[in-house]
């Protein structure tokens, strides 16, 4: 059974990187105190819907992309780049 954890906003309890990107992609990480750590699925990337109720706030079209498994308190995101012009 999983556990919910009530929709919080985590202001000043996490830290959002800057944006960096590659010829694809946009990327961000959010670093989450290491005691929500246990809301954070181990078998699968959440869904928006799944971040947004642990409280991370960003707009929309961000993705779960990778568990890093040594800190997974740390979300990796990313979003496609628009189209060149």
């Amino acid at each position: 059974m999983t556990e919910v954890v009530q929709s919080v906003p985590l202001s000043n309890l996490h830290r959002m990187s800057y944006r960096y990107s590659d010829d694809h992609y946009e990327y961000r990480h959010v670093v989450l105190p290491r005691e929500m750590a246990k809301y954070i699925p181990k078998s699968h990337l959440m869904s928006e819907e799944e971040w947004r109720q642990l409280g991370v706030q960003q707009s929309q079209g961000w993705i779960h992309y990778m568990i890093h498994e040594p800190e997974p308190h740390i979300l990796l995101f990313r979003r496609p780049l628009p189209p060149k012009q």
